[in-house]
Order: structure tokens, then C-alpha cells, then sequence
């Protein structure tokens, strides 16, 4: 309850807030809040990605690019209720979807009784790899984690091509 509380603070500071630097600095604090999430639901590969991309790389390429343009948001020409009505709508839409799930943590459910076990049996015969969440990444999503790691790559090499181009410029 404590990091809930802490992230719905810090996205309310980041709502209000004008100074694009403390908006940036403020999303590094929830990238880095939600990683501790992760790590409090068991999920730390999920929480090492989040505090090494979300934290770590997206801060520093924002605030080198707040480096580089004004550090100040223009104030908005329209207004906000349109954009306000669409987030409210969605978000209803996403609560209502989530009625038909099962309940949270429940051992009966399909995800458990089925193919979350057949991966806990076939793992270690299959792969030879004791850890089961390294022998789904690497083995049975093996070219899925090989497309992920080419988009991040192409995503890197096009944002350093973007900031030689502008360093040229200047």
C-alpha cells in the first residue's frame, strides 16, 4: 500500500507540475517506484528492465534532450475536457474488462492448472535450464526475446542517429 500510495503521489506531481525538468526527473522516480512493485510481486526480471529502461535510460535521454530544447511546457492553446472525457472512458472501459477475469492469485485458475504447470513439468527435461522463467524467455520464447532485443536496438541506433543529425545542426 505504501508504493501505491507513493506512485498515485507522484503522478499527481507530475500532472501538476510545470517545470518540464521536474517532470522528467519525477517520471524517473515512478519508473523506479513501479520497479519496486515488480520486485515486491516476484517479478525482478520485469523490475530490472523497468529500473534499467524505464528509470535509467528513458531519464537520460529526456533530460538530454530538455538539454538541448526549452525546459518550460507552453501553455495549452485548447481545452483539456475532451482529452479528460477519452482517459476517464478508457479507463472505465479497462475496469469493466476486468470482471470477467478470475481472481487474483487463485490456483484453479486456466493459466495455472494448465500451462503454467506444463511449463513447470516440461522445463528442466526439455531445456536442461533449472530456472523456468530463463527457459521460457530463452527456449520457448526464444525468437520473441530475439525481436524485442532487435526493436529496443533499432530504437536506440534511431534516437542516436536523431542526435547527431541535431548536433550537426547546432
Amino acid at each position: 500500500m505504501v508504493l501505491l500510495t507513493l506512485l498515485a503521489a507522484v503522478t499527481i506531481g507530475i500532472v501538476r507540475a510545470t517545470s518540464l525538468f521536474a517532470i522528467v526527473v519525477l517520471l524517473g522516480a515512478y519508473s523506479f517506484l513501479m520497479a519496486s512493485v515488480m520486485v515486491v510481486l516476484d517479478a525482478v526480471d520485469v523490475a530490472m528492465t523497468e529500473a534499467s529502461v524505464g528509470a535509467g535510460i528513458s531519464t537520460v535521454l529526456v533530460l538530454g534532450t530538455l538539454h538541448l530544447t526549452k525546459v518550460h511546457e507552453s501553455p495549452p492553446r485548447t481545452n483539456a475536457i475532451l482529452p479528460l472525457f477519452v482517459a476517464i472512458g478508457t479507463g472505465a472501459m479497462l475496469i469493466y474488462g476486468t470482471y470477467g477475469l478470475p481472481g487474483f492469485g487463485l490456483a484453479d485458475t486456466p493459466v495455472n492448472t494448465h500451462v503454467g504447470q506444463a511449463f513447470l513439468d516440461r522445463s528442466i527435461p526439455e531445456t536442461g535450464i533449472p530456472n523456468v522463467v530463463t527457459s521460457v524467455l530463452a527456449s520457448y520464447r526464444g525468437f520473441d526475446t530475439l525481436g524485442e532485443t532487435a526493436v529496443i536496438f533499432t530504437a536506440g541506433i534511431g534516437v542516436l542517429l536523431l542526435l547527431k543529425r541535431f548536433g550537426k545542426e547546432d
